[in-house]
């Protein structure tokens, strides 16, 4: 039995997302076309989201996304946590490091969930709310490499070595499939060379943690 739903919600959500992916915007003729309703309908849809700041409109008619789903996306991060910590505690004990979930925020890497062994003598340090550039470190590399034409191609990890921390090594692999968010994980340990099976290890836990999250 198909579950009754809102038209009206349906339309506004699929307003935000559209306005979501353009950078200058929608006028009210283009979301006309795109949803296929008129304009007074996307008239009404716009007029209820900027209420609650979902949607402004600059002095030329262009709709944009607005600043209220800033408050919204504050609490995607928790969410995101909790459904990774399973998977990631799993990883963090098999392979005896710290493991993690990177998410892309603009040009840095950040680190959301942390899970450390229970049962190795020392590992890594590696706190939440940790930040880096895309470019440097496993995480950050493995979300770039998910972005790339040729993602499904190669290991589908990445490995690093000191790019960070001396004498810490890291292998992280990209989080694909999970519409909205880009993201990696991996596992960060002091040594010269992550073994082979870990890079296959970090794999698996990517896609448990995509899995969980769709």
């Amino acid at each position: 039995m198909t579950a009754e739903t809102s038209q009206t919600l349906d339309r506004g959500l699929r307003v935000l997302k559209l306005l979501a992916d353009t950078d200058h915007g929608l006028t009210v003729t283009e979301l006309s076309l795109r949803l296929g309703v008129n304009r007074t309908v996307v008239y009404r849809l716009l007029a209820t989201l900027e209420q609650h700041s979902l949607v402004r409109r600059d002095l030329g008619g262009r709709a944009r996304v607005g600043l209220g789903v800033l408050r919204l996306g504050r609490q995607v991060h928790p969410l995101v946590r909790e459904a990774a910590l399973p998977a990631l505690r799993s990883l963090a004990e098999e392979v005896g490091a710290t493991a993690h979930l990177t998410l892309a925020d603009g040009a840095d890497a950040l680190a959301v969930a942390v899970v450390e062994p229970s049962w190795t003598d020392y590992h890594v340090a590696y706190r939440t709310g940790f930040r880096h550039p895309l470019d440097r470190g496993a995480a950050g590399r493995a979300i770039l490499a998910g972005r790339g034409p040729d993602r499904d191609q190669g290991p589908g990890y990445v490995l690093t070595h000191g790019e960070l921390e001396t004498g810490a090594s890291g292998a992280a692999a990209p989080m694909l499939g999970v519409l909205g968010i880009e993201g990696s994980v991996g596992v960060v340990m002091l040594s010269e060379v992550v073994p082979e099976k870990v890079g296959d290890r970090v794999v698996h836990a990517a896609r448990e943690v995509a899995d969980a999250l769709r």
